[in-house]
């Protein structure tokens, strides 16, 4: 059963798959600072100064100014701002997904248009060609 799971783990699809998971997680990370840290903070601008973190309705307990301030207090909050940089995060994973399939894809039709080189011939009929050449010659 070891040896099994052992050749099931080291196939090449499963260490594929393990390495575009953690390359996933990474790729998330950056897209999450990406749109709290840059994107986020000059739309929040442009809509009047809103900080689209501390944008929430509490549902049950004190109004609080801030999220942090309205959980430390244990109030019942629906966070609509962590909602909407979750949905921009997914829209620009979405989108860079996207352009990387559309981009492999475009190679691999680039690949399949590409002639493939005629297989030479076998030898004996290398041979009848140039016998054929040559009773051409002599007439």
């Amino acid at each position: 059963m070891l040896k099994e799971f052992k050749e099931f783990a080291m196939r090449g699809s499963v260490v594929d798959m393990a390495v575009g998971i953690i390359i996933g997680g990474a790729f998330g990370t950056i897209i999450k600072s990406l749109v709290d840290d840059i994107l986020m903070p000059p739309v929040g601008l442009l809509m009047g100064g809103v900080d689209f973190s501390n944008l929430f309705v509490t549902l049950k307990g004190e109004a609080l100014p801030t999220l942090e301030a309205a959980r430390e207090a244990g109030a019942v909050t629906m966070n609509l701002g962590l909602f909407i940089n979750s949905a921009i995060s997914f829209l620009i994973v979405a989108f860079a997904l996207f352009l990387l399939i559309k981009g492999m894809n475009s190679l691999k039709r680039e690949e399949e248009e590409a002639p493939a080189a005629l297989p030479e011939p076998p030898r004996n009929e290398v041979l009848l060609e140039e016998i054929r050449d040559l009773l051409k010659k002599r007439k």
